[in-house]
């Protein structure tokens, strides 16, 4: 037997809640993982809370990112025993996830716990870290370097927002970083801002095109945060997007692009490859404060998550919630 949060819908009726199920009820997979950390993302928030359409398949585990220690495998690059770190492959939407004590996945899904990472530390990274990474990548190979200027992230307290901060301050760019809180100034400041904006200006509909301000964008926000951004970016600068915590409508005009030659990338870390996982890994483990992840960590245990997901839709939280689902 084991603990997890699982979600069900009968008959037009959504219940979540902690339960207790028996090892048979896992789905297929060639890999049964005993998890040790899992994570409360966005996403998951709103499967917990039903405030979107997430969940494919009835009931359903949540956690999109898990970490702990291979317990039985079939797959020919796992052991038992190895230590492995799971992100994204529709996990905690179509196949049961990781906020529970035990999760069956497939082996092509994990990577092994990188060097230096703890399963605690890997979760604070979690998806959040590892999709943060992806923009800068993206923004490093077109070219956007510490020397062209400032770098904008919107939903800077957010968990992708705050770890690009931390990894963008490390690497020598300037940072603004751009926040609905008004107390998360001193915050924002210890992960390396630069500069902390208020939303307000950038959640309304602005011009086509506004006053070049921005080498390059991470974007967390969508809809008019993300237009916005994008009539700000200077001539041939680019913009990562990543999510859609303010909507997924884009309110923009082709303006910024055919006018400035911006560039828009569309960051996608639910499908990506092996290769482009590996690489988002390896700069982590090189790039990223280790020590400094704990100014941004809350930790849970597996009950808490019911309550807080609503916390996190109602945007009442900042940096990462890792959950130790063992607790």
């Amino acid at each position: 037997m084991f603990k997890t949060v699982l979600l069900r819908r009968e008959d037009g009726y959504f219940e979540a809640q902690l339960a207790e199920l028996d090892e048979v009820a896992l789905p297929d997979g060639d890999v049964l993982v005993g998890v040790h950390y899992s994570t409360l993302n966005y996403k998951d928030a709103l499967a917990i809370t039903d405030r979107s359409p997430v969940v494919r398949s009835w009931p359903m585990v949540p956690g999109v990112d898990g970490a702990g220690e291979v317990l039985e495998s079939r797959h020919p690059d796992f052991a038992v025993g190895d230590l492995v770190v799971l992100n994204g492959w529709g996990v905690g939407e179509g196949h049961w996830g990781c906020l529970a004590q035990k999760a069956r996945l497939k082996g092509d899904w994990l990577v092994k716990l990188p060097q230096g990472f703890t399963p605690r530390q890997a979760m604070a990274v979690g998806t959040a870290g590892y999709t943060a990474m992806l923009c800068v990548l993206a923004l490093e190979r077109h070219g956007i370097g510490p020397e062209s200027g400032s770098v904008l992230v919107t939903g800077a307290t957010g968990g992708v927002g705050s770890i690009a901060v931390m990894l963008l301050a490390r690497l020598g760019y300037q940072v603004a970083a751009l926040t609905g809180k008004a107390d998360a100034g001193a915050y924002l400041q210890i992960l390396g801002a630069r500069e902390v904006l208020e939303r307000e200006e950038f959640a309304r509909s602005g011009k086509p095109l506004q006053k070049e301000r921005w080498a390059a964008v991470i974007d967390t926000a969508g809809s008019h945060t993300l237009a916005n951004a994008c009539a700000q970016v200077r001539y041939g600068g680019a913009v990562a997007a990543c999510g859609l915590a303010q909507g997924m409508e884009l309110p923009a005009t082709v303006a910024p692009f055919i006018l400035r030659g911006v560039t828009l990338y569309g960051i996608d870390s639910v499908y990506a490859s092996p290769a482009k996982r590996s690489e988002a890994w390896q700069r982590l483990a090189r790039d990223l404060d280790i020590a400094g992840l704990e100014n941004i960590v809350t930790e849970i245990a597996l009950a808490d998550t019911l309550l807080v997901a609503q916390d996190i839709i109602e945007g009442r939280h900042r940096g990462r919630f890792v959950v130790d689902v063992n607790r």
